[in-house]
């Protein structure tokens, strides 16, 4: 019972094909295709105000160089949104509750931001490893817990994704088979239960989209500190 429950974090496959591909790229296929015409539908008209709504607010603290990467953290958005969302629909593969995934993102995206700040402003970007007026016996230790710090950040994205969607997942699963168990048993109970699945599931479409935006909200604080 107890391995049943971690199946559905396994990656399918169909004739030994991994199907993870084939989640990463349907949420591509979703999205509304912008038209030529001088009116949009609904739709495109709410999509282009969530992007440029949520563009505005990442890249505020940004300097003008920061800039360049509005279209990255878009589509990097949408893309974690879309998958995290789709994961809550029955019977679907979730492809970031596997750390392999996320570390893919996180590890490219962070290691790009210290490698700009690294060019760019040399200086700066060595000075984030020792603060101003700390002792001279102190200078090797900070160095080295900053160092590690630093280090960590890309560990942190992508375990804090990979961590809150499969602790929300196995939640679920353990309240849906508890209360298919109780329902002929104890019905009232298991009315109790499945009213509490409900809300739970309404905390993890919260808890998707929250932490797409926090993965994207953290890329581009590393790259302030950097531009």
């Amino acid at each position: 019972m107890m391995l049943s429950f971690f199946d559905q974090f396994l990656s399918p496959s169909f004739l030994g094909v991994p199907l993870i591909a084939l989640a990463l790229s349907l949420p591509w296929v979703l999205f509304p295709k912008p038209s030529a015409q001088w009116l949009n539908n609904r739709l495109l008209t709410l999509q282009g105000w969530f992007i440029n709504r949520f563009t505005q607010q990442l890249l505020l603290p940004l300097n003008l160089g920061g800039h360049k990467w509005a279209a990255l953290f878009a589509s990097l958005m949408l893309f974690l949104l879309t998958l995290n969302m789709l994961g809550l629909m029955p019977y679907t593969f979730t492809p970031t509750t596997q750390l392999s995934l996320n570390m893919g993102l996180a590890v490219p995206l962070w290691l790009a931001t210290v490698i700009i700040g690294m060019r760019n402003q040399p200086t700066v970007a060595l000075g984030h490893l020792l603060p101003e007026g700390t002792p001279t016996l102190l200078i090797p230790v900070l160095i080295f817990i900053e160092t590690i710090s630093l280090f960590i950040r890309p560990l942190a994205l992508g375990v804090r994704l990979t961590a809150n969607l499969t602790a929300g997942h196995l939640l679920i699963q353990l309240i849906a088979t508890a209360a298919f168990v109780l329902a002929p048993i104890m019905p009232t109970v298991a009315i109790l239960t499945a009213v509490l699945l409900f809300l739970l599931t309404l905390l993890e479409i919260a808890v998707a989209m929250i932490q797409a935006y926090v993965f994207v909200l953290l890329l581009s604080l590393y790259l302030q500190e950097n531009v």
